[in-house]
């Protein structure tokens, strides 16, 4: 199958010394556990008592349990950078036509084009959680239906500006040619270190004005390093013999981060443009690449089923989230970690189950799923 997560599941690099074509299994098992873990910060977000515009809301003043969010939301930009080291593997083996080809129908039709055909359901309960939908009740059915398509973007605006960054890139190989590729074999630990400076430099600029996701700065900034620098094997080589000391600064910066900005709103700039976030975000970044080098290299039954279904899984997780959680605080009394529990289970099951359906019937497993050609 398939795999869009800017590799498309083909994170194969040609190896120079043995001439054999190795898989990155750590890269595809960082990406299986990011989405479960977005999947888990969105049904404690869902219930957040820290961003509570289009979500539930929380149970009580104060909650212990949103501190996940802390935790996890600054360094979700390593899909950013596991992006950009997947699209130089690929490139290696597929034209620069084949490769926006093939990120255009898994990643633009899907964010655009999908929106008007599946993803206003997920708008319509949005706007439903909101309030929203009570207030537009004036407004004319074809408007009002253009609304939910634009609030249904929902996860899909990592694969937006995954497309933006990879026509980007394309367009920058053929001005540099190798040569800033070929500079990046040389860096190394200190240097990648110390590239937390550029990380908080790039997190100040090209950030639109009122949807704060889409943080092109910081977000490009992942994407380009992990493609130009993080994609050499040496440089991997590197990092993987200091994934201890890394993973302990993660860890510290982690509950620093926690600690000093709590009841702060996590998910604006006034506190993810700060230099503490910027360094955990990175520190974060660099340190799940060297702990996965190290120990996550593996392939078994389950690791190969979570990677061949998170696309199912990233795509339609949310929807069902929303829904669940609605729906059960509307009409039940159910108790907080009930909430919880079955909100989680839909999640999970309602993507796979969603996934499975919508990816065998045509036109809708190309609109909705980015899957081309006929089903196999």
């Amino acid at each position: 199958m398939d795999f869009p997560f800017s590799a498309i599941y083909n994170n194969v690099k040609n190896n120079c010394k043995g001439g054999k074509n190795m898989r990155k299994l750590y890269i595809d098992n960082i990406r299986w556990i990011t989405v479960v873990l977005v999947v888990l910060y969105h049904v404690i977000y869902m219930f957040n008592g820290i961003e509570t515009f289009g979500v539930i809301g929380p149970f009580s003043d104060v909650q212990y349990q949103d501190a996940f969010q802390y935790i996890v939301y600054p360094w979700f930009m390593l899909l950013f950078v596991i992006s950009g080291m997947s699209a130089r593997y690929e490139l290696e083996h597929r034209s620069e036509k084949e490769f926006i080809k093939k990120r255009t129908g898994k990643l633009l039709v899907p964010s655009t084009l999908g929106l008007l055909v599946f993803w206003w359901i997920l708008g319509y309960y949005n706007l439903l959680i909101s309030g929203g939908l009570e207030e537009m009740a004036a407004v004319p059915k074809p408007v009002l239906f253009i609304i939910m398509a634009v609030s249904g973007i929902g996860p899909l605006w990592y694969i937006q500006m995954l497309w933006i960054f990879s026509v980007l890139l394309v367009w920058i190989r053929r001005v540099e040619k190798d040569r800033l590729w070929k500079l990046g074999e040389k860096a190394d630990v200190p240097f990648l270190v110390l590239f937390a400076i550029v990380i908080w430099g790039a997190a100040q600029i090209l950030n639109t004005p009122m949807v704060v996701v889409y943080r092109f700065g910081i977000y490009g900034a992942g994407f380009f390093v992990g493609y130009f620098v993080l994609s050499h094997d040496e440089v991997m080589d590197r990092l993987e013999k200091c994934w201890l000391p890394l993973t302990v600064c993660a860890v510290i910066l982690a509950a620093a981060f926690t600690v000093l900005y709590w009841g702060r709103p996590y998910a604006e700039h006034s506190v993810l443009d700060t230099p503490l976030c910027s360094l955990f975000a990175w520190i974060a970044v660099i340190a799940a690449l060297a702990f996965m080098k190290k120990w996550g290299d593996i392939s078994n039954t389950l690791t190969r089923w979570m990677a061949a279904k998170s696309w199912g899984l990233y795509l339609f997780h949310y929807l069902f989230i929303a829904m669940t959680a609605y729906y059960l605080t509307m009409y039940t009394k159910l108790p907080a970690v009930l909430l919880y529990l079955f909100v989680a289970a839909a999640g999970f099951a309602g993507a796979y189950l969603a996934y499975e359906i919508i990816r065998r019937i045509p036109v809708l497993r190309w609109t909705v799923c980015g899957i081309g050609g006929k089903k196999k």
